[in-house]
This record gives structure tokens, C-alpha cells and sequence, in this order.
């Protein structure tokens, strides 16, 4: 369940660093009046993404046994793909995400504001639905039930309290290297999503190779093995998603998305300029939260003063 837990709180303190990013800088401006049309398009968004996380968890349940199958594979490769944009995305981006934010809410502030709605609601939205089709596709190698869901929510809402906390300048988190270290992991998850969903596509009859397994470890996670139920069964199964049975097409799988993405991760990482006095006071959320000064007019966040009070 922790891998649920973090792929929650992974995607969810990205949409409350946008929120924020967006709430700071349209109050810095002096258009208040937008932020009631904002969170409209934010509890629009979040509704998206629960309906669409009922439609998957209940709407599959009535399917026959080989479309839930085909349907779970197909997702699970989709959700792969989505969560492989997301971690180099913010690889890429997260450095300049604030300056690119403002540039936005600068454009959509010329429709008279109903535009930041509807850019609050396709950010959050973007995020929720990648959430709900993630952590579906996580949860179809453990048992659908309401832990899953409440692993979920959990690191959803450690994501908003982390997000009020540095907008309030309560904490300081070093955000570059927090979605290093989550992306890393996050591929982990990814790869083994994407083996379960290749099994799925298996079972479904779309591919070939269910027989006979590359390795089957069952008898280790057996009622009696307490140490194998616990170390296997739930700590890799719940992590990353490690099957005790996998077919070689699964191993294939696996192998190659852990080699390719994880590679080009690494090199992404070490590609990226280190982060110097000057430049850590412009991370993504530092411009966002710079305050106004008595003439209405924002501090600047190149000197000193200007430093992000929860962003090192």
C-alpha cells in the first residue's frame, strides 16, 4: 500500500503547488475576484476524478472475466505511460513551473477570469485522472478493497497539508530533490504495473507466453510462511507491485522499462544544473510565494530576502 500512498502524494502535491502557485499570484495582482470562479473549476475537477476512480473501481466489476482483463491491461499501459510523462515532465519543468504558471493565469486573465477556472479545473482535473487510472492500475495486483482507497486518500491529503504548510511558510521542503527521489521510486512502481497489466493481457488472451511461468514463489507467501507472507506478500507486493508469479513476457517487461526509463531518468537527473543561491530563490514554488510590498508591488526573488519561506 505504500506505493498507492505515494503515487497519492506524489500527484497531489503537484496540483496543490500549482493551486498555490496560481492563488498566490492571482492575489498579488489584486484579482480576488477570480479566486471563487478558481476553486469552482477545483471542486469541478476533483469530482471528475472521483467519478472517474467509481467508474473503475465499481463499472469493471460487471464486466465478464476476459474484459476485465483486456480493460485492466489496456489501462495499466495507458496509466504507465501517463505517470512516465508526469516524472520527466517534472524532471524538465519543475524548475521554471512557477514563471510558465503565471504566464498562463497572465493570458487567462484577459477573458475576464472564467479562463483561470477553467485552468485550475484542467490542472487539478489532469492530475486527479491520472491519479484514479495510477493507482487502479497499481491496485489491480493487490485486493480492490477500501484500504487501497484509504492508502490513497491518505497520501492525497498529506499532499494538500504539505502544500497549506509551505504556502504558509511552515515548511521547508527541498522539492527538486523530493521528486527526484519519488520518480525513482515512482519508475519502480511504474515497471511493476506495467508487468501486471502485460499478465492482464495475457490471461485476456491478447498475448501469448501465460504458460509456462519464468518463476512461481507462492508456496513462500503461503498461510503458514509468516516471514514470506510478510516480507514478500506485503512489503514487495505492496511497494512495487512484485508478483510471486510472473511469466516471462512479465519479466520482459519489467526488465526493459527499468533499463530504458531508468536510465534516461538517471541521465535526465545529472543533466540538470545544480542549484545555486541565486537560482534555489526562483525554485518552482519560491516566485509564487513572494509577498507584496506596501505599494502593492511584489519583492523581487533574486535577492536575499526573496527566498521561499517553505522551498530550499
Amino acid at each position: 500500500m505504500l506505493g498507492i500512498y505515494l503515487i497519492g502524494l506524489r500527484e497531489g502535491l503537484e496540483a496543490a503547488l500549482i493551486v498555490s502557485i496560481i492563488c498566490s499570484y492571482v492575489v498579488k495582482i489584486g484579482r480576488r475576484d477570480v479566486l471563487p470562479r478558481m476553486v469552482g473549476g477545483i471542486i469541478a475537477a476533483v469530482v471528475l476524478a472521483l467519478g472517474v476512480g467509481a467508474l473503475l473501481f465499481f463499472g469493471a466489476q460487471t464486466l465478464t472475466f476476459e474484459a476485465q482483463e483486456a480493460l485492466g491491461g489496456g489501462l495499466s499501459i495507458v496509466a504507465v505511460g501517463f505517470v512516465t510523462w508526469m516524472i520527466f515532465w517534472m524532471t524538465r519543468k519543475g524548475r521554471h513551473l512557477s514563471s510558465e504558471i503565471r504566464s498562463d493565469v497572465d493570458r487567462s486573465l484577459l477573458g475576464g477570469g472564467w479562463s483561470v477556472a477553467l485552468l485550475a479545473f484542467l490542472t487539478v482535473g489532469r492530475e486527479g485522472v491520472e491519479t484514479s487510472l495510477f493507482i487502479w492500475s497499481a491496485a489491480q495486483g493487490a485486493a480492490r478493497n477500501w484500504l487501497t482507497i484509504a492508502a490513497a486518500l491518505g497520501g492525497i491529503l498529506t499532499a494538500v497539508l504539505i502544500g497549506v504548510l509551505i504556502s504558509k511558510g511552515l515548511v521547508r521542503i527541498n522539492l527538486s530533490r523530493f521528486f527526484t527521489i519519488t520518480g525513482g521510486f515512482l519508475i519502480l512502481v511504474a515497471a511493476g504495473v506495467l508487468s501486471y497489466g502485460v499478465h492482464d493481457l495475457q490471461e485476456a488472451g491478447v498475448l501469448p507466453g501465460l504458460q509456462p511461468y519464468a518463476y512461481d514463489i507462492s508456496a513462500l507467501v503461503a498461510p503458514g510462511n509468516v516471514v514470506g507472507a510478510v516480507l514478500i506478500g506485503t512489503l514487495l507486493k505492496g511497494i512495487v507491485n512484485f508478483s510471486v508469479q510472473a511469466t516471462w513476457f512479465e519479466i520482459g517487461a519489467w526488465v526493459l522499462y527499468v533499463g530504458v526509463v531508468g536510465t534516461a531518468f538517471v541521465r535526465s537527473v545529472r543533466g540538470r544544473p545544480v542549484p545555486t543561491p541565486a537560482s534555489t530563490a526562483t525554485a518552482p514554488a519560491a516566485a509564487a510565494l513572494s509577498t507584496a510590498g506596501p505599494a502593492g508591488s511584489a519583492r523581487s526573488t533574486a535577492g536575499p530576502a526573496a527566498t521561499a519561506p517553505g522551498v530550499h
